[in-house]
């Protein structure tokens, strides 16, 4: 599976949401994009089946984590949205995990990708101790939390792009990293703090670098989703 740029499609409306994708228009290439909880929550599903229709694949990102019986039942349900991947949180344990993939799985065996979020990467160390009362180093915890999600079936992690080649070489180099936390050289961070640059996240080893503000917020966001996808995929 080849590397991909996905552009997160950070809005508060359908309307914004698609506007924005309007100038992708004349690009080769329709864009993978991210489908998050503000534009889900704002719109519905039936912004994903809106976007699907435009051609372009999507993460739809809403991160669930509950009981194993009621994520199953939530996943069997997004997958009839047709997306291309989903993810939930390694956190809510392999039963959990194991769950999701028998609701997502249709009757003809078909499926999205489905991966795990690690840790978040606005999540520091101290962060992780103090809140979590979690001890560990993070790049532990993530790298433990990658493999619970292996051991259970999924197809990857969502981690921070630092810790990617870490987890390809715990579990495997199939094992899909999806890594947020990009942003040009020349760039704010943000609220992110383990961040890298496009072509630092190819060089560690991340399968997906999953791209907002600098796309969403550039004067040509079309212009510096090409710049991206140069110095990500080459």
């Amino acid at each position: 599976m080849g590397k991909d740029v996905i552009i997160a499609l950070d809005f508060e409306s359908k309307e914004k949401a698609l506007s924005f994708l309007d100038q992708f228009a004349g690009e080769p290439k329709k864009p993978f994009v991210k489908i998050g909880m503000e534009l889900y929550y704002a719109a519905g599903p039936d912004i994903v089946r809106e976007i699907k229709a435009r051609g372009h694949q999507i993460f739809l990102d809403l991160k669930l984590h509950d009981i194993p019986n009621t994520v199953k039942k939530a996943m069997s349900v997004l997958s009839g949205l047709d997306v291309d991947m989903l993810n939930l949180h390694a956190a809510g344990t392999k039963a959990m995990m194991e769950a999701a993939l028998e609701g997502v799985t249709r009757p003809d065996g078909s499926r999205p990708l489905v991966i795990a979020v690690t840790q978040l990467t606005s999540t520091s160390q101290e962060r992780m101790e103090g809140d979590l009362l979690i001890r560990e180093p993070i790049d532990q915890v993530v790298l433990h939390y990658a493999q619970c999600a292996r051991d259970a079936g999924l197809d990857g992690v969502v981690c921070s792009p630092l810790e990617a080649g870490k987890v390809h070489g715990a579990c495997g180099e199939t094992f899909l990293t999806v890594t947020p936390g990009v942003r040009f050289a020349d760039g704010d961070v943000g609220d992110q703090v383990r961040v890298t640059t496009p072509e630092k996240a190819r060089e560690i080893g991340s399968d997906y670098i999953v791209v907002g503000r600098p796309v969403t917020q550039a004067a040509d966001p079309a212009a510096a989703y090409r710049r991206c996808v140069a110095e990500f995929v080459g």
